[in-house]
């Protein structure tokens, strides 16, 4: 990964709409996204991966009134992620992650996977009744998510925008998303960027001084 062309890229916000992010390297991120961690293995998030003119649409008239300068962002990206999380964790939400944890063999020894198990039990009541921010905290999850998955795209040589313009009451009914127990917490536009409009200006970020305190 080069760093320092990380470093010195601007965030694409015009994209190419006559390009397509080919399938495999777009199955190659979203294993990536499904591996991407959470605290506590809790996997908070259900994905809505929109790659037809018709999904993109949808999305682009639901976006809410004032967020309609985002439209055209969507229905020229190639892709893009609606990424939502759940409102709470239910029982059930909680056990599937244990059955799955088993299946897969993550704690060989069975009393180190009842010790996890009673430790993230105790994590989550934490979280609900004493912080009371389970739904926040969750949500952390999910743009940590994002910020690895932004990372993965680059590598890749794909372009990902982060987009928190839009009404997520108008999107979650536009898809359904409620009705999981979910709701939208960020999109992910993906694509390659409009090579007229690639922005060749420096970034600007607070000097080194100004960002870190050694100790």
């Amino acid at each position: 990964m080069n760093l320092d062309k990380l470093m010195s890229k601007h965030l694409t916000r015009y994209f190419d709409p006559s390009r397509t992010i080919p399938e495999e390297t777009l199955q190659q991120l979203l294993r990536f996204l499904r591996s991407t961690p959470s605290s506590v293995n809790v996997q908070p998030n259900h994905f809505y991966v929109l790659a037809t003119p018709e999904g993109k649409e949808r999305l682009a008239d639901n976006l809410g009134e004032r967020f309609q300068d985002n439209a055209v962002k969507i229905l020229n990206a190639s892709h893009t992620i609606i990424l939502t999380t759940r409102a709470d964790v239910p029982d059930s939400h909680i056990e599937a992650v244990f059955t799955k944890e088993k299946a897969d063999g993550r704690f060989p020894d069975p009393s180190k996977q009842e010790l996890w198990e009673s430790m993230t039990r105790d994590f989550l009541n934490l979280r609900n009744y004493g912080y009371k921010d389970l739904n926040h905290w969750m949500e952390k999850q999910t743009y940590m998510a994002v910020g690895l998955t932004m990372m993965a795209a680059a590598e890749l040589g794909v372009e990902a925008t982060p987009l928190e313009g839009f009404d997520p009451t108008t999107v979650d009914k536009a898809f359904k998303i409620r009705e999981r127990g979910h709701s939208t917490t960020l999109l992910l536009a993906l694509g390659y960027p409009d090579p007229e409009k690639v922005y060749t200006t420096p970034i600007s970020r607070f000097d080194a001084d100004e960002l870190f305190t050694f100790m």
